[in-house]
C-alpha cells in the first residue's frame, strides 16, 4: 500500500519499501517510518555565532546535531556528503543517542541551547520535536537551522518548542528554487512568516551565488521582502558561495559582492545586516540602528566586546532585537 507523506510540500507518495525524496522517511509495510530517529551522524559543540545567530545568546556554546538526509537537493550544498546520503551508506552513526541523551549532553557540556543543523531538521522531524520538547522541560533552548521547506501544520506544532531559527531564504524567484534547490519559494516564505508570528527569534541567511542571485535587484527584492514581512529588525546574513558538489563551475563570491549586498540591504531599511564566510570587520559587528555606535565587536565567531546592557544600547537606550540572556 502506498503512503502519502505530509511533512513537506513535496508530499511524496511512497511505494512499499521505498523512501521519499529525503531518503530517510520510508514506507515499511504500509506505515511511514523515519529510519534516522535517535541516530545522529554528527554531534558537535559550536559557537552559536556559527549557526549563524548573532542576536541569540552571543558567545555561548551550542550542542549541534544532524542526521543524514534532506528534502532539498541544492546543487551547491556544502554538506552534501551527509545531506544527500542514504541511511545505509555508512554515514549514519552506530551510536544510538535518543532525545534524553542529547539533553543530558547539553547539560553536561554547559550548553544553554541545542541546534538541529548541518542537514535539515525538517527530515528528522520526530527526533527534533521530541528532543526540543524534552529540552524545553529541562531549561535548554532549541535552535533550528533550516531551509524552512515544510508544511504549515507540522511546522506550527514544532515551533511550540523552538526558541530561535536561522532560516535560509535562498533566492526570490520560483525559478531559482526549482533550478538550484529542486523546491519552491512560497512555502519557505510562509515558514518564515509563521516563525515570527509564533514568537520565535528569527534570523535569515541568503547565500549569494555568482550569476544566479547576486544582482543588485535580487538583493533589493530580498531585503524589501524581509522588512515588509518579518520586520526591519530581523537580522540578515549574506554568506559567500564556494564551489562545491554539483556547482564547481562557478567562482567563489567576492567580498566586494557581499559588501555591496550589505549596503543595499541597509539602504532598504534593515537594521542588522551581516557578512559570513569572508572576514569583514564591519560586516561581522553589531551596530545600534539608533545612534550607530558599535555594540558587539566580533572577530569571526569570537566576541571581542559586548556593550549591550540588558538588551539595550548603553549610549541611546534603544532596545536591540534579540535574546540576550
Amino acid at each position: 500500500m502506498k503512503v502519502q507523506c505530509e511533512l513537506c510540500p513535496k508530499n511524496c507518495l511512497i511505494e512499499p519499501g521505498q523512501s521519499g525524496e529525503c531518503r530517510v522517511r520510508i514506507n515499511i509495510d504500509g506505515v511511514l517510518r523515519t529510519v534516522v530517529y535517535g541516530y545522529p551522524c554528527s554531534i558537535n559543540i559550536d559557537p552559536v555565532e556559527k549557526k549563524p545567530l548573532f542576536h541569540f545568546l552571543p558567545g555561548s556554546p551550542i550542542l549541534s546535531i544532524a542526521t543524514v538526509g534532506c528534502n532539498l537537493h541544492c546543487e551547491n550544498c556544502q554538506n552534501w556528503e551527509i545531506s544527500q546520503a542514504n541511511p545505509e551508506d555508512g554515514n549514519i552513526s552506530a551510536y544510538y543517542c535518543p532525545p534524553e541523551k542529547l539533553v543530558s549532553l547539553a547539560k553536561a557540556n554547559k550548553c544553554p541551547s541545542l541546534a538541529y543543523t548541518y542537514t535539515d531538521p525538517v527530515v528528522y522531524y520526530e527526533y527534533t520535536y521530541d528532543t526540543a520538547k524534552l529540552a524545553s522541560e529541562a531549561g535548554i533552548r532549541s535552535v533550528l537551522v533550516t531551509a524552512g521547506y515544510i508544511n504549515e501544520q507540522p511546522w506550527k506544532k514544532l515551533l511550540e518548542y523552538v526558541d530561535a531559527a536561522n532560516i535560509d531564504l535562498k533566492g526570490m524567484t520560483d525559478d531559482f528554487y526549482r533550478q538550484v534547490c529542486k523546491a519552491t519559494l512560497k512555502p519557505v516564505q510562509q515558514a518564515l512568516i509563521l516563525a515570527r508570528a509564533a514568537g520565535v527569534h528569527v534570523e535569515v541567511t541568503n547565500l549569494i551565488i555568482p550569476t544566479l542571485n547576486d544582482g543588485p535587484e535580487d538583493i533589493r527584492r530580498l531585503a524589501r521582502w524581509v522588512k515588509v514581512n518579518l520586520g526591519g529588525e530581523t537580522p540578515l546574513h549574506f554568506s559567500g558561495f564556494y564551489p562545491r558538489y554539483k556547482m564547481r563551475n562557478l567562482p567563489p563570491t567576492s567580498l566586494k559582492t557581499l559588501e555591496t549586498a550589505r549596503e543595499i540591504a541597509l539602504s532598504e531599511g534593515l537594521d542588522y545586516v551581516y557578512i559570513g564566510n569572508l572576514r569583514s570587520r564591519e560586516g561581522e559587528n553589531t551596530y545600534c540602528p539608533g545612534c550607530k555606535k558599535l555594540l558587539i565587536d566580533r572577530s569571526g565567531y569570537t566576541i571581542i566586546q559586548n556593550r549591550l546592557t540588558n538588551g539595550r544600547c548603553p549610549d541611546c537606550d534603544k532596545e536591540i532585537y534579540g535574546v540576550w540572556k
